[in-house]
């Protein structure tokens, strides 16, 4: 029967024992620290190369599609075709585009993105409308400064004779007090001239054509007086872009009336 030398059954040490002999510090900062260190690392590795993909879906960021002037419903039934929700945040009131059209998005067209995300949008409610105002028994200026008020525009003013009123007051408006109608329009008047026939208001003639501003004056029995033309490219030539006297102001028959008018030279 073989005999095991004692030295055969003993295991034979590391080949690094003798760089971190037992008991000596080194083998105590190598299991204390560096050992846990290199764990640390190594589990950080795995999730940020492996775990975190799967948790962010990096590299499955798409470009958010333009929704602008869509219908909100519209913009929907596009956005949950790429897994993304739509959110109406607010509503605005606008001239251009109906009710329930998109105005603006967040983010903007183009983002990169990733399925489930909420999209904010901003809708329209449509046209303002406003009430035009009580304006009958006013004078021409105080009926001026009504209309505005409103956010309307005074537009053309006639004229008509009437014992129940006094004079170069107004007798009604069209639209009539207590219409409903788009914020800016034209509100137009009627005004009780009575016995004064050589009195007449100035009417509103800038953005209109010197062609026409000339037509409008000679019924008034009012005159054209001093042209200026000034070089502005964002009219048409030939466009009224000042008047020398104030829109509604009182004015005599024969009076002259200067204007500043683009040209494109």
């Amino acid at each position: 029967m073989t005999h095991l030398d004692e030295s055969d059954t003993e295991q034979k040490p590391s080949r690094f024992a003798h760089l971190f002999p037992e008991q000596s510090w080194q083998r105590r900062i190598l299991s204390l620290i560096v050992l846990p260190l290199a764990i640390i690392i190594a589990l950080y590795i795995l999730f940020d190369d492996a775990l975190m993909p799967i948790i962010t879906r990096h590299g499955s960021e798409f470009e958010l599609p333009e929704i602008l002037g869509y219908q909100v419903d519209d913009a929907r039934e596009l956005l949950e075709m790429v897994n993304l929700e739509v959110e109406v945040t607010s509503q605005e009131y606008h001239a251009d585009k109906e009710e329930g059209t998109v105005l603006s998005q967040f983010p903007a067209a183009g983002t990169k993105v990733k399925a489930g995300r909420i999209i904010k949008v901003v809708t329209s409610i449509g046209q303002k409308d406003v009430v035009v105002p009580e304006l009958a028994g006013f004078s021409v200026r105080q009926a001026k400064l009504n209309i505005e008020a409103a956010n309307l525009i005074l537009g053309d003013i006639a004229w008509t004779t009437t014992d129940s009123l006094p004079e170069r007051v107004v007798v009604f408006s069209y639209p009539a007090s207590g219409t409903e109608i788009p914020i800016g329009s034209e509100v137009n008047l009627m005004v009780n001239r009575g016995s004064l026939s050589g009195i007449v208001y100035m009417p509103r003639l800038v953005g209109r054509t010197l062609d026409e501003t000339v037509t409008i004056l000679d019924d008034l029995g009012l005159k054209v007086g001093l042209v200026t033309h000034v070089r502005d490219e964002n009219y048409i030539p030939e466009t009224v872009l000042e008047q020398s006297v104030e829109e509604a102001t009182e004015l005599e028959i024969g009076e002259e009336i200067d204007l500043i008018v683009s040209t494109t030279e």
